[in-house]
């Protein structure tokens, strides 16, 4: 049997995919979570061969927590399902050590021959998705220039940034100026709103 962990915020849905992957004779899902921060302790203790993650998670992202599973629980391989087929999101779900990343409209059955694929140790891409990332190009964004972006997401000021980063103010606006200028974006709002539906942030 193939064991499945399955992390996914909205209960109906971890709940329909737990039910349809449970009538595949080689698949059982042995751990459900409903938040990224309980991945990897759900992860330890059921000891899954295939985890499947969403990104979008309360706690730390799927991403986040894929990271933390190539590190913790080698043997286990990452799958990315997501709603959100953005092309930044496949290459860091890749550098995260994903082996494998869908999109949640495909049919059930493929989900399950990709939970195989991906034990067996290949690669699966949603091909559309593949095409758009390589097209897209790398993200342009440093780790410090999305940080700032991502504290600014509130609407907070430059000298709230700035405390929450243990910034100078004069630091926070060359990253945000920065931001801004590679987003080809005109204020900083704009350019959350860009990274993100590039997958960036």
């Amino acid at each position: 049997m193939i064991r499945v962990l399955l992390a996914e915020d909205q209960g109906m849905m971890r709940g329909a995919l737990a039910l349809l992957l449970g009538l595949e004779e080689d698949i059982e899902v042995v751990a459900q979570v409903g938040a990224g921060d309980r991945i990897v302790p759900a992860a330890l203790d059921a000891r899954p061969d295939v985890a499947l993650l969403d990104i979008e998670l309360p706690g730390c992202s799927g991403l986040d927590a894929a990271a933390e599973l190539r590190t913790r629980l080698p043997g286990c391989r990452v799958l990315i399902l997501t709603t959100f087929g953005r092309p930044g999101y496949l290459r860091r779900a890749m550098e995260a050590g994903a082996a494998g990343f869908l999109v949640k409209d495909g049919p059930v059955e493929e989900l399950a021959a990709a939970i195989r694929r991906v034990l067996a140790g290949e690669k699966v891409i949603d091909p559309a998705l593949a095409a758009a990332a390589l097209s897209a190009g790398p993200n342009p964004l440093t780790p410090r220039e999305a940080d700032a972006l991502n504290a600014a997401v509130d609407g907070a000021t430059v000298a709230d940034i700035a405390a929450r980063l243990h910034l100078s103010e004069s630091t926070v606006r060359n990253y945000l100026s920065s931001a801004i200028g590679k987003t080809g974006t005109r204020n900083r709002m704009e350019a959350v709103r860009a990274a993100r539906r590039q997958g960036w942030l």
